[in-house]
C-alpha cells in the first residue's frame, strides 16, 4: 500500500511565498497561514472584492453536493484537490448521514500532505485515508487511489473536483477529468465547480494577473467551457448554474449572493 509522503529535511514546503492552498484557508476565515498569504489574499480582494464570498460559496456547494451525492446511494468518494483541513470535512458531512462512507482526499501539494492528518479522522463504520496524487496524471491517480484499498472497484464513486480546474490550463483540464471519469463504473458521479469570469470580467482579469505574479497561472472559464466537463454525463438538478442556485439553502442562495459574488459554476452529473 503506498505511503502518503511527508515533509522532510529536502521538502521545499513553500512557506516564504504565497501558496495558493493558504490563501484560500485566508479568505475562509480560516488559522493555517503566514503574513506573506494574507498579503496575497488582500491583493486577490482588491482586485475582485466579493473574492471571499466565491470561497465561502465554494466552500458551501461542496457540503450541499457531498450531502446530497450521499442521499443519492453514493458510498464512496475521492476528492481530488483536497487543500488544507477547514472542519467540517466533506468525509465528516458524509459520514454524518451514511456512517459506512469511504473517503480518500487526494492533493499534489507536499504542504497538504503535511496538515492531512485531521483528514483521517472519520467514523469507525467507514475509512477515510488521503494520498498525494495530481490530477493531470489520472492513470498515477488512480494508481495511488486504488493502491490504498479504501475503494470496492465494482461500486458507484462520486469523483469530486471543487475549485481544483482553473488552476490547471488549457489542454491538460478537459482531458484530465475525461480519464479521471473513465475507468469509474456506471453510477459514479462527478461533483465539480469552477470559477469563473462571465459575470465580472474586468476584475476577474485583475484576478489573474495577481494569480500569475505569484506564480500561479489561474485559468477562469465560461458556462461552455466549465459545461464541457460533463460531457456524456446526466445532469443532476439544475445542472451547471451559479453555486448558490444549485439546490441553495436557507441563508445562502439567491438573494442572498449574486451571481457576481459568486463567479463561480458548479453542478453534478452521472455517469450513465
Amino acid at each position: 500500500m503506498p505511503e502518503p509522503e511527508q515533509s522532510g529535511a529536502h521538502t521545499d514546503l513553500g512557506q516564504d511565498r504565497p501558496h495558493g492552498a493558504r490563501i484560500y484557508d485566508y479568505l475562509l476565515g480560516g488559522s493555517t497561514h503566514y503574513a506573506v498569504d494574507r498579503r496575497a489574499g488582500d491583493e486577490l480582494t482588491r482586485a475582485f472584492h466579493p473574492i471571499e464570498t466565491t470561497a465561502k460559496v465554494n466552500r458551501a456547494f461542496g457540503l450541499r453536493a457531498v450531502r446530497r451525492l450521499v442521499r443519492l446511494g453514493v458510498r464512496q468518494f475521492v476528492d481530488v484537490g483536497t487543500g488544507l483541513p477547514h472542519a467540517p470535512h466533506l468525509h465528516d458531512e458524509a459520514q454524518a448521514i451514511a456512517p459506512e462512507c469511504r473517503f480518500v482526499h487526494v492533493d499534489n501539494d507536499p504542504l497538504v500532505i503535511v496538515y492531512a492528518d485531521e483528514l483521517l479522522h472519520g467514523t469507525p463504520e467507514g475509512r477515510t485515508e488521503r494520498v498525494r496524487a495530481d490530477a493531470t496524471d489520472p492513470s498515477g491517480l488512480w494508481e495511488a487511489v486504488t493502491g490504498l484499498g479504501v475503494l470496492d472497484p465494482g461500486s458507484p464513486v462520486a469523483l469530486i473536483l471543487h475549485g481544483l480546474l482553473h488552476l490547471v490550463p488549457d489542454g491538460r483540464a478537459h482531458e484530465s477529468v475525461a480519464r479521471l471519469l473513465e475507468p469509474l463504473p456506471p453510477g459514479s458521479y462527478l461533483s465539480l465547480s469552477h470559477c469563473t469570469g462571465d459575470f465580472a470580467p474586468r476584475e476577474w482579469r485583475a484576478v489573474a494577473e495577481v494569480c500569475a505574479r505569484y506564480g500561479t497561472p489561474l485559468r477562469v472559464r465560461g458556462h461552455a467551457e466549465v459545461a464541457a466537463f460533463f460531457d456524456g454525463l446526466e445532469p443532476v438538478g439544475p445542472g451547471l448554474v451559479p453555486a448558490h442556485r444549485w439546490f441553495p439553502e436557507p441563508g445562502s442562495g439567491p438573494g442572498v449572493v449574486s451571481d457576481r459574488q459568486a463567479s463561480l459554476y458548479a453542478g453534478v452529473a452521472r455517469k450513465p
